[in-house]
């Protein structure tokens, strides 16, 4: 780990600075042994890999437990600096298992969590929609009950692990009142007659991604999360945990860009000189710490929120995704910058980070969302004050 300063922040207790320094170790060891050829393939085996070094029972909560969002942000965050899909297959994990672990049933909880939390099951999170994306509440998937099941009809889009996954967590209109009001989650399996992968989609920075497309499929009422009409709840709950884990995938992408930077500067001559001896250069250097350093803040201030018992982390987790992806950019692109040509030849580590950040500024509420998000936190505080 290059650096271990923010360990000592007293956002963190000695566990979880223990969980860093061995994931920083495993995590270095097991991304070499990873071939990104076949994406597939690559996610899958980091699947099992973190199943196999026991990462895996950090993503969605055992009996008697709760969530620990500043171990989800401190492994996604180490993960991300090693290995982008590594931590895509994390939190994938995580993402779709996040609803069973609060909303579950024990019957529901029994069946997949010691699946996901092993690695011999993957996971997804079926939510965004080709008409809907950050607009939850305009979702027109459909689910019917009919009898002992439901019958969904609809699509869903921008699925990560989509084709991949042996469970989806779903969103689905079942009609109990208007918008947000209206939607109700499912565990779903793609073995079921009406299940299709409709198109794999392909990305700059190659993660397992599918359009799914349900015809008539018919869902045990039973595989139901939660109550009817609860699914606009489940699916913000789960964000709400979720949501810092990405600006905490940002931060990692970030150091390892800030690492690259300096192990370039450092190295490289230019007229008898290092390039750190410039002082346009140290001017680059320290925006970039400056940068990484307030993301951390952030990102670790929203998770130890929600540990210490926050009800809802709705603003604090909104501004360290806003901050933090963007940030990322930044940094990114400053490291891309100092590298000179050789910082967008193929296959480079910062070529590499360039492509991985920029999804994150989208996904999960993309970068305006947050600020309406902030904006509107920001503005029912004064009023209550």
């Amino acid at each position: 780990m290059a650096d271990r300063a923010f360990l000592d922040w007293p956002f963190f207790a000695p566990g979880h600075r223990i969980l860093a320094e061995e994931l920083d170790a495993w995590a270095a060891a097991a991304a070499g042994g990873i071939d990104h050829r076949d994406t597939d393939a690559a996610c899958r085996a980091w699947v099992a890999a973190l199943g196999e070094g026991g990462w895996l029972r950090h993503s969605a909560a055992g009996e008697g437990e709760a969530l620990d969002v500043r171990s989800l942000c401190l492994i996604r965050e180490t993960l991300a600096r090693h290995d982008g899909l590594g931590d895509f297959a994390f939190a994938m994990q995580g993402l779709g298992a996040g609803a069973i672990t609060l909303f579950g049933t024990p019957e529901q909880k029994a069946e997949w969590l010691p699946r996901t939390r092993s690695g011999t099951a993957i996971s997804a999170f079926a939510l965004t929609e080709p008409g809907s994306g950050s607009d939850v509440a305009s979702s027109t998937m459909t689910a019917v009950r009919d009898g002992d099941h439901y019958v969904l009809n609809g699509e869903k889009t921008w699925i990560s692990n989509g084709g991949i996954a042996d469970l989806y967590t779903l969103f689905a209109r079942t009609g109990e009142a208007p918008g947000a009001k209206g939607l109700s989650a499912f565990l779903v399996t793609p073995d079921l007659p009406g299940f299709e992968v409709a198109e794999r989609l392909e990305t700059i920075a190659p993660h397992p991604l599918a359009t799914l497309r349900f015809s008539d499929c018919r869902v045990p009422a039973r595989a139901m999360l939660g109550a009817p009409g609860q699914g606009f709840r489940i699916a913000m709950s789960v964000l709400d945990v979720f949501r810092a884990t990405v600006a905490a995938a940002a931060l990692g992408f970030a150091r390892r860009a800030l690492d690259e930077a300096l192990a370039r500067v450092t190295t490289r001559r230019v007229q008898g000189a290092p390039l750190i001896d410039l002082q346009m250069v140290q001017g680059h250097v320290a925006d970039m710490a400056l940068e990484v350093d307030a993301a951390a803040l952030l990102t670790y201030r929203a998770a130890w929120a929600k540990d210490m018992g926050a009800a809802r982390v709705t603003r604090e987790a909104a501004m360290a995704k806003l901050f933090s992806t963007e940030a990322a950019q930044r940094v990114i692109d400053t490291a891309v910058q100092l590298h000179g040509g050789d910082g967008v030849k193929s296959g480079q580590p910062v070529e590499r980070l360039y492509r991985e950040i920029r999804a994150l500024r989208i996904y999960e509420g993309a970068s305006d969302v947050q600020r309406v998000v902030i904006a509107r936190q920001t503005q029912a505080n004064f009023g209550g004050s």
